[in-house]
């Protein structure tokens, strides 16, 4: 019967009752109904319990120790209620700028130093700090502080040659000299090497949904495939690309034989008088200036052809600039990525079908040639070399002529 005359009470109450004289209201009740007050009012009226407590509390303490809110002209009691949302939204932002705060600053002995910053762990932080978010609340005040997830760029060289920018000089007037007199113009370079069979290969590409490719968790090499160095000749004359896919060790060998082929395939149809050829190649790798064996190769390939090669390095500390790297390598990349390289026909197929805007045409062949590593040059086939060294920086501009047979 109680319960009953509690409940028409407190609908009829309820909806003029402001906040504090709700509380006030419920609070009588449970203290007139002695022990189990609060719990039983709770249920007949849906008051949380600790708000019936707190309005038992509030009725008790009148007159004694405080007097009552109302003197104030206040429902709340000073400091009651939620924070203003400019108040801890002013307070969140402050600390979660601390957390993303640069390493290169603040405390470096710091947990966060050397935590992974993602928005989740942020919010996790940020509650531990006392405040109410969420991740998602995290990522619009990040937007805010107009931060982004960012990856790392390859922009720091390192200690550079002090000729460094002079070098570009001669290449370029040498390229420029060899492409008026209309003779052949290659950028040389070794793609990274890659995988062969079902993996995973970076990007995506279209396909029905709900059927992506199936490839290996692991990217453990399958012995009877193993990797692949795609080596390659780019003519920016022709704007045609040649790629040489070995399947062995990536050495001077491995280079000089592309170049070869590249010759006989395309070089000799477009430029069947050429009496001389310009390659440019980075410093280092396979056809680096220190590389006795690629000059030693070189020498064998200009006796065969009959040709004058002239090889000018990049400089140290540029190899990603090279012509290759931009104007072919890149756009293989481009056209097989999301693609399983699940064979050597398969690599060489996709490379083959490599086409830009531009022009762009590739030729590619497998190469099942063996080039072992280790060779060692020794002083007595060294000095074979026909060699004339460039006044300015002959380790990195030289020209290999056929020797007299």
């Amino acid at each position: 019967m109680e319960t009953e005359l509690l409940k028409k009470r407190d609908a009829l109450l309820a909806p003029v009752l402001d906040e504090r004289r709700l509380r006030l209201f419920v609070g009588a009740e449970a203290l007139a109904l002695g022990d189990g007050g609060p719990t039983r009012v709770s249920q007949a009226t849906g008051v949380s319990r600790p708000t019936i407590t707190a309005g038992c509390k509030e009725l008790l303490a009148v007159g004694k120790r405080h007097p009552p809110a109302e003197a104030s002209g206040r429902i709340r009691s000073a400091g009651g209620g939620r924070k203003r949302t400019r108040e801890t939204a002013k307070a969140r932002r402050t600390d979660l700028e601390s957390l993303i705060e640069p390493v290169t600053r603040g405390d470096p002995a710091s947990p966060w130093r050397w935590t992974s910053k993602r928005v989740r762990k942020l919010a996790d932080e940020l509650q531990r700090m006392g405040h109410q978010t969420s991740h998602r609340m995290v990522a619009a005040l990040l937007h805010e502080l107009d931060d982004r997830l960012q990856a790392n760029r390859t922009t720091l060289e390192g200690s550079a040659h002090p000729d460094r920018e002079a070098q570009f000089a001669p290449i370029h007037q040498q390229v420029k000299a060899f492409q008026a007199a209309e003779q052949p113009v290659i950028s040389v370079d070794t793609k990274q090497k890659e995988l062969v069979g079902n993996f995973k290969n970076q990007g995506r590409e279209l396909r029905p949904k709900g059927t992506p490719a199936r490839v290996r968790v692991h990217d453990f090499e399958i012995p009877a495939l193993g990797k692949v160095a795609p080596d390659g000749v780019y003519d920016p004359t022709q704007n045609t690309g040649w790629v040489h896919v070995g399947p062995d060790h990536e050495t001077a060998a491995l280079a000089v034989a592309s170049i070869r082929r590249w010759w006989h395939m395309m070089g000799q149809q477009t430029d069947p008088h050429a009496q001389r050829v310009v390659s440019t190649a980075d410093s280092s790798g396979s056809n680096g200036y220190r590389t006795r064996r690629w000059k030693t190769e070189l020498q064998k390939r200009a006796n065969e052809t009959g040709l004058e090669i002239t090889v000018c390095h990049l400089p140290p500390g540029t190899s990603k600039w090279t012509k290759i790297e931009h104007r072919l390598f890149s756009s293989i990349s481009q056209h097989w990525r999301g693609k399983p390289l699940v064979s050597h026909r398969v690599m060489v197929n996709r490379i083959a079908s490599t086409t830009t805007r531009t022009g762009l045409t590739v030729r590619c062949a497998l190469d099942t040639n063996t080039y072992p590593k280790g060779i060692q040059i020794t002083d007595k086939a060294f000095k074979q070399v026909n060699i004339i060294s460039d006044p300015f920086h002959g380790e990195w501009n030289d020209a290999i002529n056929p020797n007299d047979s």
